[in-house]
């Protein structure tokens, strides 16, 4: 089980690169800046700094949950924690279910050591919930990494096409209420790729979440990996649009009382980080961009990160907003 787990962590990893595996759509498209000429700002003072888990981040970045629990996987979070910590933005493990099931797969999620003040976030599929795991077993998660927060990842199209799929559901959202508060750090509530809607938001902040990430539609499609995994692919192509686009989703969460929003799925730039604030995003995490350079150096990594938060900057810039709460006012216009 443990060598068929790592082989389906390193398909995961060689699929996400394959540009099949990523949606048409590009949803932040469909929405502009209204250029500001004469935007009465000093480039050099705009403050991107931003609070979030009770650390400030440099820049509103989140470098998304990704990989762990096979041998490739610990070169790359090694990488993306490097990286992250020196451009001051926060980070995600993937999930980390094998390492509490086979501790010998831990290593490759333990990055604290490469990261030690970047806000940092672990990960378990809210399913497991329904298959055996505790509260005892979240916070071992928390602890096996020194995480700041917890991430819970909804993903029930995922399991509906993966071969291994888990697909009791039910009854989760008190599961994940006990999560909540039996943790010793907050808990996150993110899809992977097909949104979250309003509703369902809601819904989780009445279990006493307070972070929701959009994780929506328009980025890397999990229905194309597992359906391609499962030699289904026309059931793949049949599921790849099924979501929640991301501007829609960050805007449901956005309209919320008391919650803090993450904004990803399918941001692929600095301008698309821009867009995802003024939506309404508080910090925006973004995936697919990081992993092919992480395969390669963390060097790679922080030059794609100092790359996009000068897009942002530029993007501020000509928005005229100094600040991102500024920028959170902006109004944006539709392309069509």
């Amino acid at each position: 089980m443990a060598e068929e787990e790592r082989d389906r962590k390193l398909e995961h990893i060689e699929l996400s690169l394959d540009r099949r595996m990523q949606s048409e759509s590009r949803f932040f498209d469909r929405y502009a800046f209204v250029h500001e000429a004469l935007p009465e700002l000093d480039y050099g003072s705009l403050d991107l700094t931003v609070p979030f888990l009770g650390k400030t981040l440099a820049a509103p970045l989140l470098v998304s949950c990704m990989t762990g629990g096979t041998g490739s996987a610990t070169s790359i979070n090694r990488h993306l924690a490097e990286a992250a910590e020196r451009s001051g933005i926060a980070l995600g493990v993937g999930s980390q279910r094998k390492a509490l099931e086979d501790p010998t797969t831990a290593a490759s999620f333990v990055v604290r050591r490469h990261a030690p003040t970047a806000p940092l976030l672990g990960n378990l599929g809210a399913v497991q919930l329904n298959y055996g795991f505790t509260v005892e077993h979240c916070q071992r998660a928390v602890d096996m990494i020194g995480a700041d927060a917890l991430a819970l990842h909804l993903n029930p199209l995922q399991e509906a096409l993966q071969p291994e799929g888990q697909c009791n559901f039910a009854d989760l959202l008190p599961r994940i209420a006990e999560v909540v508060e039996g943790l010793s750090v907050p808990v996150i509530v993110k899809e992977i790729g097909c949104g979250l809607s309003g509703k369902t938001a809601q819904r989780l902040l009445d279990a006493g979440v307070r972070i929701l990430d959009s994780a929506g539609l328009g980025g890397t499609s999990w229905a194309r990996i597992e359906a391609a995994r499962a030699d289904e692919v026309p059931l793949g192509e049949l599921f790849a649009g099924w979501g929640v686009p991301t501007p829609d989703s960050i805007g449901q969460l956005a309209a919320l009382e008391d919650v803090t929003v993450i904004g990803s799925g399918g941001v692929r730039n600095g301008v698309d980080v821009a867009k995802a604030i003024a939506m309404g995003a508080h910090v925006v995490g973004l995936a697919q961009p990081f992993l092919g350079p992480a395969v390669e150096s963390a060097e790679a990594v922080y030059e794609k990160i100092q790359q996009t938060v000068r897009e942002l900057r530029i993007a501020m810039f000509c928005a005229g907003a100094r600040t991102l709460d500024e920028l959170r006012r902006i109004q944006l216009v539709t392309r069509y």
